[in-house]
Formats: C-alpha cells, sequence, structure tokens
C-alpha cells in the first residue's frame, strides 16, 4: 500500500476519511488513464465537465473487464460518463497473474475514496452515483457513510456472508445517500422472502430480477433471460438517477 492510502485507511479508522479526502492536493489526485475504463456514449464530453459519473466498482472475485461490468457500463454510459476501475488486489493480479483474495474493507474503502476522489477532479462531474456489484456494492454503501454522493446502487448486496451468520445491514443502516438495491429472487446472498422482512431494508429501493441468481442470470425455465434482467436492472438505475437528480 503506498503511504498515501495508508494514510486513508488510518483516516477512516479513524472516523476522518472525509476530512482526509478534502485536504489531497491537486497532485496527489493526478488521473492516469491507464488505470480506468471509461465508457461515455452521447455526453458532452468523456474528459472534462460531465454532467453525471457513474463509478462502477467490481465484486471480489471479477476485476473490471468482467463481462457484467462491460455490460453494466455500456448499458449506463447513454447519456453518462462510467468509470471502472480495479482494487488494490486485482491491480496487483493483472502484474503478476496471481490470483488473491481481497483486500480487507479498511484498504478496499481505502482505495475507493483515493479513486472517488481522483475521478472527481478529472471529470468535475455535477452529479456522482457509486454503483457496484456485490462486495463493490458494500464498499459503495460504506463509502457514502463518509464521502458525499448523489445516490448508491447495489448490484447483488451480499447480504449474508457464505459462511453464515448474521445480515450485513450496518452499512445500509449508516449510508447517507440515496439508496437502491437489485437483487435476483434466488441470490444465496439474500433471497426473495428474506431480504424484504428485515426493517433496515425500509429506506431502500428494492428491486427484484426474476429468477436470478447472485449474477442476476434466470434459469432456463423462468422465461426469461440474463440479458432482459440486466437491461431491467440498468432501467432501473436510470429512474433511479431522474429521481434523484
Amino acid at each position: 500500500m503506498s503511504c498515501l492510502q495508508d494514510k486513508l485507511k488510518q483516516a477512516y479508522l479513524d472516523g476522518e476519511l472525509a476530512a482526509a479526502v478534502a485536504e489531497l492536493s491537486p497532485e496527489e489526485l493526478a488521473f492516469d488513464a491507464q488505470h480506468y475504463l471509461v465508457d461515455c456514449i452521447g455526453t458532452n464530453s468523456a474528459e472534462k465537465d460531465c454532467d453525471t459519473l457513474i463509478i462502477l466498482a467490481h465484486g471480489a472475485g471479477a476485476n473490471m473487464h468482467h463481462e457484467f461490468m462491460t455490460q453494466m457500463a455500456k448499458g449506463l454510459s447513454v447519456g453518462a460518463t462510467v468509470v471502472r476501475f480495479n482494487f488494490p488486489y486485482m491491480r496487483a493480479n493483472a502484474i503478476d497473474g496471481k490470483r488473491r483474495p481481497p483486500d480487507r474493507a479498511p484498504k478496499l474503502i481505502a482505495d475507493y475514496a483515493l479513486q472517488f476522489s481522483i475521478l472527481k477532479q478529472q471529470f468535475k462531474p455535477k452529479k456522482v452515483y457509486l454503483v457496484g456489484k456485490s462486495m463493490g456494492g458494500r464498499m459503495s454503501t460504506i463509502l457514502a457513510e463518509s464521502i458525499k454522493v448523489n445516490g448508491v446502487v447495489a448490484l447483488g448486496y451480499p447480504f449474508i456472508p457464505l459462511s453464515g451468520g448474521e445480515p450485513r445491514l450496518e452499512p445500509i443502516e449508516k449510508c447517507l445517500a440515496p439508496l437502491m438495491v437489485i437483487q435476483g429472487e434466488r441470490d444465496k446472498f439474500g433471497h426473495k422472502g428474506l431480504v424484504n422482512t428485515w426493517p433496515e431494508m425500509e429506506k431502500v429501493q428494492l428491486h427484484w430480477l426474476t429468477d436470478g441468481d447472485h449474477s442476476f442470470k434466470p434459469r432456463k425455465s423462468s422465461g426469461t433471460t440474463l440479458e432482459a434482467n440486466l437491461e431491467q436492472a440498468v432501467s432501473h438505475i436510470k429512474d433511479f438517477i431522474k429521481q434523484s437528480s
């Protein structure tokens, strides 16, 4: 971890992340295009002064190049600038090919805060939305406790750890931004009939995708397709952005 990321990690642990981010210099927020994937269709600029910036964060097991991420970015980039990045452990994987487990949450949040700040300086958006798949959605929700954004969307929120235990509801309770969760009806991390019974979800715009698993893929017998579910997810996000604008 770089000294800067280490500083932001400690600031997060001390509850001072917002202040630490505000003190970052333009030099510390230099934009290196090789670390990002930018999708932008029908906006005035793919580089500066965009209206809506969507930062799309990947899940635990797949990087920013994954087909799910690519399809979501393509669908959301009509009228918005969508930027993808890799968390530190995936950046390391891209260098040496070694598969690693995700970094612990404080390191992920420190890096996410840095990426957010870099992208905000680069694109100078009027509105910023955090959208994340699984782990990326949970990190987006946590980041929105400290950093002001216009909204957060979690795609397949990992409510129940695979090892079992209590649902991860604290980030949802503490999220200060408008929050939407899009979940497959059969998601093993939190399925329909369970998630919607928790009182904490009353503050959330919750949408279910027909027969979808954690990746939104339905069974053939369901009468729908993955493509249809992904299109539905994109439609929900666009409506969410319009409502919160």
